[in-house]
């Protein structure tokens, strides 16, 4: 393990939240409510990378303004987001490939009906006018997060928005882990990774942020792409095993279409030294994944470990134990100096 300056902190952690809400993807919901406290003293690395998973998603709308403002109040160290392109180029803050019913309104006030308005077919005139300031009443969705403060209107954002509104506030250490929201079995919903990578590093340049970005996906095919054109800019491994998503297929014939042709089977099933062997800076696992024997030879390949997306006291203070190299959460309030 590197040797690293530490500082001590006291951390309390609090959370009011639905058993189910730990991971941003599990389709199975539960309504059953349960107050978790936990109490921690502990050693963390002054480089533990606290990082608010879409601005402050348990607290505010996710992928906003309002919502990252709130995450630089709470001292989060990144900003957590996702990234889309429409049709007429902007690089623009957005979770999904379409507009989402579960938070988006139109100008009238109606709630979007399905997800057939993809972003890529919409210029960002118009995008603009959709409202995703509040959950959906009586959605699924919304019993996730009932602690998520609605905001009368909230505009989705360009990326240019966000770097303007950080450089206003004289932050100057606030740094963007900004995915790449493009799926290669989905390849007509999105443009493509070339042009998807074309406008995002463009927009980087423009405002003089690529020291302050690292660029994570779940299909490395951008990955690979920004490391070829910006090989300074630190590339995130995003990683899923699961029913509902598993873009590793350990054990499979081939490849799962996700990992740009990288084959875990030819690393004996070993993802750190996938990511290491395509180039990446950091692993960010779903936190269910994460073993301590996983994280040891993470960091023996030299790449930090960042879990998404941890909003239990209980598993966040469990990896903290373990070692992980920061945590991405819904609830940054949790952390509390």
């Amino acid at each position: 393990m590197q040797n690293v300056k530490t500082t001590f902190l006291g951390l309390t952690l609090f959370l009011v939240m639905s058993v189910e809400g730990l991971a941003e993807t599990v389709p199975e919901i539960s309504t059953d409510q349960q107050t978790a406290q936990v109490s921690l003293n502990t050693q963390l690395s002054e480089n533990f990378d606290l990082q608010g998973h879409r601005g402050a998603r348990g607290l505010a709308p996710e992928n906003s303004l309002a919502g990252f403002a709130l995450a630089l109040e709470l001292g989060v160290t990144t900003l957590e987001l996702d990234t889309g392109v429409t049709r007429d180029g902007a690089v623009v803050i957005h979770h999904d490939a379409y507009l989402n019913p579960d938070i988006a309104r139109d100008d009238t006030g109606t709630w979007v009906k399905d997800k057939s308005l993809l972003i890529k077919e919409i210029n960002y005139a118009d995008l603009a006018r959709f409202n995703i300031g509040k959950l959906n009443p009586g959605s699924k969705y919304a019993e996730r997060f009932p602690d998520q403060k609605s905001e009368n209107f909230q505009a989705i954002p360009q990326l240019a928005d966000l770097f303007e509104m950080v450089k206003k506030t004289d932050n100057k250490t606030i740094r963007f882990n900004i995915e790449t929201k493009i799926n290669p079995t989905k390849p007509t919903d999105t443009v493509s990774p070339e042009v998807f990578v074309t406008q995002l590093l463009a927009e980087i340049d423009e405002h003089g942020m690529a020291d302050r970005v690292s660029i994570q996906s779940f299909d490395w095919r951008t990955l690979q792409l920004v490391q070829k054109r910006s090989p300074n800019i630190p590339t995130v491994y995003l990683t899923a095993q699961q029913k509902w998503l598993d873009n590793i297929a350990l054990g499979q014939m081939g490849t799962s279409g996700w990992t740009a042709g990288f084959d875990v089977d030819d690393f004996q099933g070993n993802i750190p030294r996938l990511i290491k062997a395509a180039g990446g800076t950091i692993w960010s696992p779903f936190h269910r994944e994460v073993t301590e024997e996983l994280l040891l030879d993470a960091h023996k390949e030299g790449l930090k470990v960042i879990p998404w997306t941890v909003n239990d006291p209980k598993d966040i203070s469990a990896l903290i134990d373990m070692g992980v190299d920061g945590i991405i959460t819904d609830y940054p309030h949790l952390f509390k100096k």
